[in-house]
């Protein structure tokens, strides 16, 4: 909001002050950055590299010049409708979004541009001819709102006009960044395993990512046709597209403020002026940005803008308390009140999973049920296929057999739909979302929350998990150990009523992987049942009420830890066929012999 007041009426004192070719590049500035805002939205929030928004900007156009021109629909009505149906084109761009990632999709948004371009755009049935598709100046109340054309070309009025547009758009992009949808979006972009498992339905964020930029784009599509009273295809080539995407990414396309700046350094913006006429440059301007791109890539992928929020980044950390050196949180007290109930009835069932890759047999016909209000060890060696089973379970690795929640099958669902459904998860290589704080990581979580929980429930789970005091932080400050707990909490806001937890107390010492036990003992002490996979011994030995433990894929042993301790399977598993003469009665949990890993 403080770059808004300050950047707004300088914008006013510019386009005022000029005349002539500079307020046209003014004007163009405005509408570039529009333009490149959607490109913010759906490369630079939802990570999908679309190389179509100019062309889908002149679709719009083309359908402004038939709205208004052919069919004589009034100013505002024929912009929006053909703003609407170009976001629809959007969508389709988008779909193959759904099944590829990545290169794939810039190759494909590419070559739809080329298309539009070739059937639509230079189609003389199509585009109004040598001279384009002539569109009508836009009128509000008896005000004519056009660019004018003579000695008053061109007019404040239509300049004023883009700019109050581009102050709208680039308010809404910067409060999309802070919604749940740009949350969600986020999370897209930087990891879709995890973003499913906090419940969010990928699919359906990426098109909606997709229709928002269109429909962004379109609405600057618009504004350049109002511009040059015409549609031509020139204006909108797939090639051009290609160099709004660059321009965008060189100034910074994760942020509004680079959406802004790309409009600044556009062709036909005021750069651009200023190097043709002062440097006699204007010829060689896409050389310049191809250069100035690639050393941007190189240094800075975050581009132009990047050093700058680093340092606006830097100067409110100063402001801030310094990191904590140590885990330490003491329970509320609503969680010290706690005592230890026995466990429920059953709540998670397991019936003969398998998960097979081809002729491998990864997981062979396990079979457990998890009761309610208990935490299960999920034990093994390296290779024993224990989070190949959590993967098919919660839905990331196609498994046989049956997984019932609560009485609810979830077999067959996707996994942001067994995550909506109860079934938490954290992944083994923790999966945050670095450029978000721990707050924003947690408050995507709650996404698959049926009952989504109020700030005091969040503020709650951070003091329980030790992460109070560095909740405003981003995650990639943070040590490895705190990054498990933002994981752990980030699960634990979908309030989940089973929770997978894969590793939770990898990163952590001895002392803090006992301070994390008490957290997961009063996590189910409050009624979360925990699935645990984990080496470290001491750890499942001490909080775990059973223990499965899983060996080449088959289960092998499930009981107390008692029973597990005791069980002469269980120490051939970890110590191998040479060490059978060990006695299990001197394997407990301060036994080195069961933390460390077998040498395969």
């Amino acid at each position: 909001m403080a770059a808004l007041i300050v950047c707004v009426p300088i914008a006013v004192v510019v386009l005022v002050a000029t005349d002539g070719g500079w307020r046209a590049a003014v004007i163009s500035t405005f509408i570039l950055a529009i333009i490149s805002l959607s490109q913010v939205v759906v490369t630079g929030y939802a990570g999908q590299v679309s190389l179509a928004q100019l062309p889908i900007a002149g679709a719009a156009a083309f359908l402004l010049s038939v709205f208004s021109s052919d069919l004589s629909m009034p100013f505002p009505l024929a912009p929006v409708l053909a703003a609407v149906l170009a976001t629809v084109l959007g969508v389709v761009v988008g779909l193959p979004a759904l099944r590829i990632r990545g290169l794939a999709v810039a190759v494909v948004t590419l070559a739809l541009a080329v298309a539009l371009e070739a059937f639509w755009f230079r189609n003389p049935d199509l585009n109004g001819g040598v001279d384009g598709a002539p569109i009508a100046n836009p009128e509000l109340f008896g005000i004519d709102l056009g660019i004018g054309a003579g000695e008053g070309y061109p007019r404040l009025t239509f300049g004023f006009a883009c700019l109050l547009i581009l102050v709208v758009v680039a308010v809404g992009v910067a409060w999309l960044r802070r919604s749940r949808l740009g949350a969600s979006m986020l999370a897209v972009r930087a990891n879709e395993r995890s973003a499913a498992a906090a419940g969010i339905d990928v699919r359906r964020v990426k098109l909606a990512a997709f229709a928002i930029a269109a429909f962004i784009a379109a609405v600057g599509g618009c504004l350049l046709g109002y511009q040059q009273n015409v549609a031509s295809s020139s204006t909108y080539a797939a090639l051009a597209g290609i160099g709004l995407f660059a321009t965008a990414y060189l100034c910074g396309v994760t942020s509004v403020s680079g959406g802004i700046l790309a409009g600044v350094a556009g062709a036909g913006g005021l750069m651009f002026l200023a190097m043709e006429r002062w440097l006699h440059l204007g010829d060689y301007y896409a050389m310049f940005s191809g250069l100035m791109l690639v050393l941007v890539v190189i240094q800075n992928p975050e581009g132009i803008v990047g050093p700058l929020h680093e340092k606006i980044r830097i100067w409110r950390n100063r402001k801030s308390a310094p990191l904590p050196s140590e885990l330490t949180a003491e329970a509320p007290p609503e969680m010290a009140t706690l005592t230890r109930s026995e466990p429920g009835e059953e709540i998670l069932h397991l019936n003969g999973i398998g998960v097979r890759y081809g002729a491998v047999v990864a997981v062979d016909d396990v079979t457990l049920a998890v009761r309610e209000g208990e935490i299960l060890g999920l034990i093994g060696p390296n290779g024993a296929g224990k989070t190949t089973f959590i993967d098919g379970i919660s839905g990331y690795a196609s498994a046989d057999g049956t997984v019932s929640l609560n009485g609810e099958s979830l077999d067959g669902l996707p996994p942001h739909r067994r995550s909506r459904a109860g079934l938490g998860r954290t992944f083994q290589g923790i999966e945050l979302y670095e450029d978000l704080t721990v707050e924003e990581n947690v408050v995507v979580g709650t996404t698959a929350a049926a009952d989504r929980p109020t700030s005091e429930d969040l503020d709650q789970l951070y003091r329980l998990l030790g992460l109070g005091s560095v909740a405003k932080r981003p995650v990639a400050e943070l040590s490895q150990g705190r990054r498990q707990l933002v994981s752990v909490a980030r699960a634990l806001a979908g309030r989940p009523r089973v929770v997978l937890l894969d590793e939770p107390a990898a990163g952590l010492d001895s002392d803090e992987s006992l301070w994390l036990g008490e957290r997961l003992q009063a996590m189910r002490d409050s009624g979360v049942t925990v699935v645990m996979i984990e080496h470290d011994m001491g750890l499942v030995l001490e909080i775990c009420d059973k223990i499965a433990v899983l060996d080449l894929g088959r289960l092998i042993a499930f009981g107390t830890p008692d029973e597990i301790k005791g069980n002469p399977e269980v120490v051939r598993a970890y110590l191998g066929s040479t060490h059978n003469k060990v006695d299990p009665d001197d394997v407990d949990s301060s036994d080195d012999t069961m933390t460390k890993e077998p040498v395969s």
